[in-house]
């Protein structure tokens, strides 16, 4: 059993968390969570990318100035294990494309255990599927994988005696969803057309993608270890095993349209409604309709966003869980402020696969 307190550990052991390694460095989220580290100035950061000839394609995405690169092929442990050596934690951002992404964690967190790494981030990063049996049964996105990757971790523990795991719980992300296209969060930049599931009140909890990087940068900057029993301040173990909750905004579809009116200014838009258990059941008949593995993950996305506007309060963990924000001092967010970052990113071509795949398809 993992000792208490700092007091209590072998000498040379220093109470912080200096050594980051994270897999998906320059990917979406792990680009955020890399440069809002690196701005603390107390980490040293380890990208783990893909070795050129690995049996996949390598890394493309450019890694910011002070990263530490480590090629690796996730089919030799060994250079995982080389990789990993030294690391206190790892974050895990594996995108939804990301080849056998289920063997690529397993093989990451054996390696972790056999090399002492203190903590995992495991990938997977939304709903409250940890807490919630509704969303875990029901998520589509793969979020309700979290649950058996950290089980994996703590069975790894077992054997290795060190690792757990730290699972952010951050919703879905707010400027993301909110223009990659109707799927997500029923919002139809093309036609200017909204589907409110159950009338757009439900509120939810969202967040940014910066309030996600700041949440990460501020936790492994806290000590990993009380000092002692009369030490109350926060630390890196007091979510050792268990969800990181942190959101931007608890919001419903309808104060978003209004956000989205007063910083575009667009007046007109034709607003629709459709049951979020209707919704739900589309998203499913598109996953299971067999047409092409695109219509699957628009469909996949589909259910996982309606699910979370159930009424069931599952999509607002703020109100049942608590959230972290507080005790890692993270700010209040402008929802028009972030809602003009979103109309910036559609101004500038964003947002990828399901809006480009909906805009082609409605000519």
């Amino acid at each position: 059993m993992a000792q208490k307190y700092a007091r209590d550990q072998p000498p040379g052991f220093t109470n912080r968390v200096e050594r980051v390694a994270i897999v998906g460095a320059g990917g979406q989220l792990g680009s955020h969570l890399t440069t809002a580290l690196l701005r603390t100035g107390r980490h040293t950061i380890t990208a783990l990318t893909r070795r050129q000839g690995s049996g996949s394609s390598s890394s493309t995405n450019p890694l910011p100035a002070g990263v530490i690169a480590a090629p690796v092929d996730y089919d030799d442990e060994a250079t995982l294990e080389a990789a990993l050596r030294g690391q206190q934690f790892l974050i895990i951002t594996l995108a939804v494309t990301a080849p056998a992404p289920a063997a690529i964690h397993t093989a990451l967190v054996r390696a972790a255990g056999k090399v002492g790494v203190r903590y995992v981030m495991p990938n997977g990063y939304g709903a409250d599927v940890l807490a919630h049996e509704g969303l875990m049964r029901d998520d589509r996105v793969g979020g309700a994988e979290v649950r058996v990757r950290c089980a994996e971790i703590e069975a790894t523990a077992a054997g290795a005696g060190s690792v757990g795991w730290v699972s952010m719980v951050c919703g879905f992300w707010y400027e993301y969803s909110l223009v990659v296209g109707p799927v997500c969060l029923g919002f139809d930049h093309v036609r200017k057309r909204v589907t409110l599931y159950d009338g757009g009140e439900t509120r939810v909890n969202l967040t940014t993608f910066d309030q996600c990087a700041r949440a990460v940068a501020a936790l492994l900057s806290l000590k990993e270890l009380s000092e002692d029993e009369g030490d109350e301040a926060p630390t890196v173990s007091r979510w050792r095993n268990k969800p990181l909750y942190v959101a931007s905004f608890l919001v419903s579809q309808r104060e978003m349209l209004e956000s989205w009116k007063r910083v575009t200014g667009e007046g007109e838009w034709t607003v629709e409604s459709e049951p979020s258990e209707e919704r739900y059941r589309k998203g499913l008949e598109m996953m299971q309709s067999g047409t092409d593995p695109m219509t699957a993950r628009m469909g996949a996305a589909m259910a996982s966003f309606a699910r979370i506007f159930y009424p069931d309060g599952c999509g607002d963990y703020e109100s049942s869980r608590g959230l972290a924000n507080g005790p890692l001092g993270l700010p209040k967010e402008d929802l028009d402020e972030r809602t003009r970052v979103a109309k910036k990113m559609l101004d500038d071509g964003y947002p990828g696969w399901v809006f480009q795949r909906l805009q082609n398809a409605q000519g």
